[in-house]
């Protein structure tokens, strides 16, 4: 899978866990086993593309293929682990949330951008 699909396959999840954040009500017991099993399995191949996302993205800033500092990268990573459990466990608010999608989304737009001119 490529930086492309990766990237493109990245924006489908969040788009699916802003959809789970506005449709879900929190769980009653945030210490539910069951619960943090579910988050685990449906979360762990996110987190598996998330971290070959970065690894191949910083490639590309490091070859000077794309205009994104390397630091928009990392902290993207890290805000999409922070919305991935955000969307199970409702423990945000909601405008704290979306700042952290619209970022989210702001660099995969313009990751997607700089790919689309390296065709």
């Amino acid at each position: 899978m490529d930086i492309k699909q990766q990237t493109n396959k990245l924006q489908q999840n969040l788009y699916q866990l802003k959809e789970k954040f506005e449709h879900t009500n929190p769980p009653e017991d945030r210490k539910d086993r069951a619960l943090f099993l579910k988050v685990k399995e449906e979360t762990t191949p996110i987190y598996q593309l998330l971290e070959r996302w970065e690894k191949d993205a910083l490639q590309l800033v490091q070859e000077r293929k794309v205009n994104v500092h390397p630091h928009q990268i990392v902290s993207t990573r890290e805000n999409m682990e922070l919305l991935l459990l955000h969307s199970y466990y409702i423990d945000v608010k909601r405008k704290r949330y979306f700042e952290l999608y619209k970022s989210i989304q702001y660099i995969f737009d313009q990751l997607m951008r700089e790919l689309d001119t390296l065709s």
